[in-house]
């Protein structure tokens, strides 16, 4: 299936869940340090709302780093109010600007890994459509930001749900949820893992 259709299909259950939040959730913390559920959707739609000219603006003043660029755009958005951000995820049901790159590779995993970030810690689980789990983490291998590749190195990843597995070396395996947050540095979602080279990958994970 095409990316842009799962970022799409992942950017509307997002946002259905989130209509279902209470105020409370919104200031619970998620997987994400120091970021309560307010803020990583604030990060999700930071950038939909800009323009070209708008986006060349931000990144200029962050003098072309997009940790500072993504800095500014938190800072601009997690003071608005839960229903505004849902309403901003909702007029833009496609990832654009720098989330829509890559065929939409970006927006689709960052949408995912993001509302999982959310969920955990609320302890509200979800069914991840098998067609998307698979895609995010054959995507998380080519995607350099997240951190997959590196994690991974001499380490073999099995998902025990899906016919999925990735890496040469010592094994760690467990549901395909997890090993992706795993691989994408949460060491929480280890918990939930298994194998020789479990031990490893948490010693490379960098969010508690």
């Amino acid at each position: 299936m095409d990316v842009r259709t799962l970022a799409r299909e992942e950017r509307a259950d997002f946002a259905d869940f989130l209509e279902t939040l209470t105020p409370e959730q919104w200031d619970q913390p998620t997987l994400c340090t120091g970021w309560n559920v307010r803020s990583v959707v604030a990060h999700v739609v930071s950038y939909d709302e800009l323009s070209g000219r708008q986006l060349a603006r931000r990144l200029a003043r962050a003098r072309l780093s997009l940790s500072r660029a993504n800095e500014t755009g938190l800072a601009e958005y997690r003071v608005r109010a839960p229903e505004e951000l849902i309403g901003v995820m909702r007029r833009h049901p496609q990832p654009g600007r720098i989330l829509g790159r890559f065929g939409g590779m970006i927006g689709f995993l960052d949408g995912l890994i993001h509302q999982q970030d959310i969920r955990r810690p609320l302890g509200l689980p979800r069914t991840i459509p098998a067609v998307r789990l698979r895609r995010a983490l054959e995507l998380s291998l080519r995607a350099p930001p997240i951190g997959v590749s590196r994690r991974l190195t001499g380490l073999r990843a099995v998902a025990t749900d899906l016919d999925w597995a990735s890496g040469n070396g010592v094994e760690v395996s467990g549901p395909a949820e997890a090993l992706l947050l795993a691989l994408a540095g949460r060491r929480a979602a280890a918990d939930d893992l298994t194998g020789p080279g479990l031990d490893v990958l948490i010693s490379r994970t960098t969010v508690p």
